[in-house]
């Protein structure tokens, strides 16, 4: 068996470590769609009345006295939809107004870019982060892709560029390199495979390479290098949420509640992971609750993502460690529907870029698919 060793390469000098926000992302054009009326927002019997089986669906962690600001939004954006032919596509970490009430799909990373290739829709609005959105683009180069805040960053996906991916490639020669999807367009154009939390052992070891540079999550590359042979190489790249969890946090959790069951992100540090009774993605977390029902579970990943899976398992009791992503709750009820009726933060790939990073990400997505 081989010895597993992680080497972690600095940023040189000459290139930050975090680059400053937006740097990697691309800028919105000019709206190319007719402009549509604001919808009403009272919230009026008919809404009500059209939006009570949302509201039963998340009741249980959306307070009734915020309901009626929540509902008139729901109505119009879902109305809108069909007008605009649109998905909405929201990660696991939107609240759950959005999640539950406006999303056509939802799911975590792998499952959203695979959704993305998969729709007939003749806009996608990505309730997400921007890599997220440029994902959607890359796959559907003809379609409208809109993100409702163009701000909606990504600490990992800040953390590297494409000239530091160049630079890894001239140090490791013939070495393949992995990028985990939370990259912006032109990292993935300089990398051989994407690959997200689900899938990234499964993507490192089909490579049938005894040495991969993974990157840019130091942790991920930790945990993935943890549960195979192969000789990780990193970016010191981290996710802003889940590095501030620590063991001794999850530690007195556990002497609190000796059987409660602790389930954690795998961009998580290695001190997380080794208090865990899981590891996961969060479509594997959710799967991991659905077929085990344990009476007390505590989520080690970006809050909402509890709120949104107690809406639908409702006998498991949840423990909160409550760490928000800000860069996720920039997309709210109001700026989807500013998206949707005025086709504004509309996201565009550089066609450079497009081919090359298409393929990486095919690549992940193609893999016993």
């Amino acid at each position: 068996m081989l010895k597993t060793s992680i080497f972690t390469m600095e940023a040189p000098m000459a290139i930050a470590t975090l680059t400053p926000t937006g740097a990697n992302r691309t800028l919105a054009r000019a709206p190319k769609h007719d402009v549509l009326p604001m919808p009403p927002l009272e919230y009026t019997d008919e809404v009500a009345k059209e939006t009570a089986h949302l509201y039963e669906r998340v009741k249980d962690v959306v307070p009734a006295i915020e309901w009626p600001f929540f509902a008139p939004y729901i109505k119009a954006i879902n109305d809108l939809k069909e007008q605009r032919n649109a998905v909405i596509l929201a990660h696991n970490y939107m609240t759950p107004e959005i999640f539950h009430c406006v999303a056509d799909k939802v799911g975590d990373s792998l499952q959203l870019a695979r959704l993305a290739g998969e729709t007939d829709a003749d806009v996608i609005v990505q309730c997400g982060v921007h890599f997220m959105a440029e994902t959607s683009k890359i796959l559907n180069p003809e379609k409208t892709v809109l993100i409702p805040d163009m701000e909606a960053g990504c600490s990992l996906a800040e953390s590297i560029t494409g000239a530091d991916v160049r630079l890894l490639r001239e140090a490791h020669p013939g070495v393949p390199i992995v990028a985990y999807v939370n990259t912006s367009a032109e990292v993935k154009a300089e990398v051989d495979i994407c690959c997200t939390s689900a899938n990234a052992v499964q993507v490192v070891e089909s490579l049938n390479a005894p040495k991969v540079i993974l990157l840019p999550d130091q942790y991920l590359a930790q945990y993935v290098a943890s549960q195979t042979d192969v000789e990780i190489i990193t970016w010191k790249g981290a996710c802003e949420v889940h590095e501030r969890f620590t063991g001794e946090e999850l530690r007195a959790y556990r002497e609190s509640d000796p059987n409660l069951r602790i389930i954690a992100h795998p961009e998580c540090p290695q001190d997380v992971l080794a208090e865990a009774d899981y590891t996961g993605s969060t479509s594997q977390m959710t799967k991991w609750i659905e077929d085990n029902k344990p009476a007390k579970v505590v989520l080690v990943t970006e809050c909402s993502m509890a709120d949104n899976v107690a809406a639908d398992i409702r006998d498991v009791e949840f423990v909160r460690p409550c760490n928000l992503c800000p860069h996720m709750k920039r997309i709210t009820l109001a700026k989807i529907l500013d998206s949707l009726v005025f086709m504004r933060e509309e996201v565009e790939v550089d066609p450079s870029l497009i081919e090359r990073a298409r393929a990486s990400v095919e690549r992940m997505v193609n893999l016993n698919s």
